[in-house]
């Protein structure tokens, strides 16, 4: 019998909605919510002994969750271990994503389930990602398409786009029959033919985001500050890199007016910080914000800004600081926020 390991959120898990995304996980034995329909459609053979849940806000936005989600999840001893379908939701396909890779390095079978456009997709770092709807209104055909791909890796079979892979699948040396040359022109053939899509190098995906409405009262609003203009304390205590950002930091500004220069400066790689250095307000706007404050155009200023850097960042990274960024402010109230970039 091989043992299945499910993993959901709060909301499938049927523990609530955003009230209960900051629950920690927890262990539940035997198939929850959707599991229940994957552990038919698995069939003879299969069995979801326990389902894990955790609240999306906790999951996506504490860097150690999915290793916590593993823990848990060792108890029932899984051979297979399957994450979602988190359709759209990018903190929950952020946590699937983490579960996943988690699953892996600890030696199990493991596999998410996501749609294709969810920001969490690159995180998986290697595990298989079955493509999923949209919205949960496609939860049917989801699992159908899941429920083969878990049998065929939990008999250790590579996932492909036949199977509903998504995502970028790892690359394979092999020896082609055909030079580069004659590649190459059939290649150009194709292109010339309408065929816009074949290609030997996949590329990136760069996300199209629609812009939140606007707030109906900002003099009521808490609004945060975020930079991706590496402004950090000066000498730079906590090491956030000038360029190319696994990470991004907090610092507080409760109290504080104004950044006077030689206190703070940026470590920005990617330009020159002579100015920001002179004024780091021209980085973070602190100085306009506090007046603002005081105005009572808005209600008040988060007690923290939030700081990465933006030069040459991976979007994978982007993409995931970003996540990490909204869970962050909406468990502390944050309803508005004023990014500013180099």
């Amino acid at each position: 019998m091989t043992r299945v390991v499910h993993y959901v959120n709060q909301f499938f898990a049927g523990q609530g909605g955003e009230e209960a995304a900051g629950n920690p996980p927890c262990f539940v034995a035997g198939p929850i919510g959707p599991g229940r329909r994957l552990q038919t459609l698995l069939g003879d053979g299969f069995e979801i002994v326990a389902t894990v849940w955790c609240g999306d806000d906790y999951a996506a936005g504490r860097p150690d969750a999915a290793d916590e989600i593993v823990a848990l999840m060792a108890q029932a001893k899984p051979d297979v271990v399957v994450a979602g379908p988190a359709f759209g939701s990018g903190r929950y396909g952020l946590a699937c994503a983490r579960v996943a890779a988690a699953a892996g390095r600890a030696g199990w079978a493991a596999l998410a389930a996501m749609h294709e456009d969810n920001p969490g997709l690159d995180e998986a770092d290697g595990a298989p990602v079955v493509a999923s709807g949209a919205t949960s209104r496609e939860m049917k055909p989801s699992l159908d398409r899941l429920a083969p791909a878990v049998r065929k890796v939990a008999a250790g079979q590579a996932l492909t786009r036949a199977d509903g892979r998504a995502g970028r699948v790892p690359r394979r040396g092999v020896m082609s029959e055909a030079s580069a040359a004659v590649r190459a022109v059939n290649l150009a053939l194709a292109r010339l033919g309408g065929d816009r899509e074949r290609s030997e190098v996949p590329l990136p995906r760069f996300d199209r985001v629609t812009p939140a409405a606007p707030i109906s009262d900002a003099s009521t609003a808490v609004v945060a500050l975020l930079t991706e203009g590496a402004l950090v304390p000066d000498g730079n205590p906590d090491g956030l890199e000038s360029a190319r950002a696994t990470r991004w930091l907090r610092y507080p500004i409760d109290g504080v007016d104004a950044l006077p220069a030689g206190r703070w400066r940026s470590t920005h790689g990617g330009f020159s910080t002579v100015w920001a250095n002179e004024d780091p307000h021209r980085i973070l706007p602190l100085d306009v914000a506090r007046a603002l404050e005081r105005e009572g155009a808005i209600g008040r200023l988060h007690g923290e800004y939030l700081v990465t850097v933006g030069n040459g960042t991976a979007v994978a990274n982007a993409r995931r600081f970003g996540v990490e960024w909204a869970a962050d402010l909406r468990s502390s109230e944050v309803r508005a926020a004023i990014l500013t970039a180099t």
